[in-house]
C-alpha cells in the first residue's frame, strides 16, 4: 500500500484573500447563533459584501431574528468540498444588526443584485427575480434584512 507524504495531505490555513474570494463565490451558507444556551445551524443564502465587509441576508421574523438580536453574536459557515481529500471552508465571527427603513431597503436591493451576480458567475444561470432563488419573499410578511459586520474571519483547506 503506497502512502502519501503527510505534508501533502495535511490540513492548511488560507490566506485571507482567499477566504474573501470563497466567500464571494457562494450565496449558499450556515449561519450559527445561540438560543437560550443552545447553539443553532441554518443555511441561508447570502451575498458577501467584500466593500462593506459584511455579510448581508433577510429572513422572516421569528426565533433566528430574535435570538441573534438578543445575543448579537454570531458564526456563519462556507464550504467548498469536493473530496475528503480535498476541500475548503471558511469560518466568520461577526455580530448581527438589523436593518430598518431606507437601509433595509437599498441592502435588499444590493443582496439580491449581488446572488443574482454570484449565481450567474457561478452555475451559469442568470435569475431574473429573487424568487427565483428564494421563496421567503413570497411570504406575506415584511422581510427582516440584517448583516453580520465581519470581526474575524479564517480558512482551511486541504488538498490530495
Amino acid at each position: 500500500m503506497e502512502t502519501k507524504d503527510n505534508e501533502n495531505t495535511a490540513v492548511r490555513d488560507m490566506e485571507i484573500s482567499e477566504c474573501l474570494q470563497l466567500l464571494g463565490e457562494n450565496y449558499i451558507g450556515r449561519l450559527a447563533y445561540i438560543s437560550w444556551g443552545t447553539p443553532y445551524i441554518n443555511p441561508i443564502t447570502y451575498y458577501h459584501d467584500a466593500e462593506e465587509k459584511c455579510i448581508l441576508s433577510y429572513s422572516s421574523p421569528g426565533f433566528k431574528i430574535e435570538a441573534m438580536g438578543k445575543h448579537g453574536s454570531v458564526a456563519f459557515q462556507v464550504d467548498d468540498i469536493q473530496s475528503i481529500q480535498k476541500w475548503r471552508s471558511v469560518l466568520v465571527q461577526g455580530r448581527f444588526e438589523q436593518l430598518e427603513g431606507s437601509t433595509a431597503k437599498l441592502q435588499l436591493h444590493r443582496f439580491t443584485e449581488g446572488v443574482k451576480r454570484t449565481i450567474a458567475n457561478r452555475d451559469a444561470e442568470a435569475p431574473k427575480f429573487i424568487k427565483d432563488f428564494s421563496s421567503r419573499l413570497q411570504e406575506r410578511e415584511i422581510p427582516i434584512v440584517y448583516r453580520i459586520h465581519i470581526t474575524d474571519i479564517v480558512g482551511k483547506f486541504r488538498e490530495d
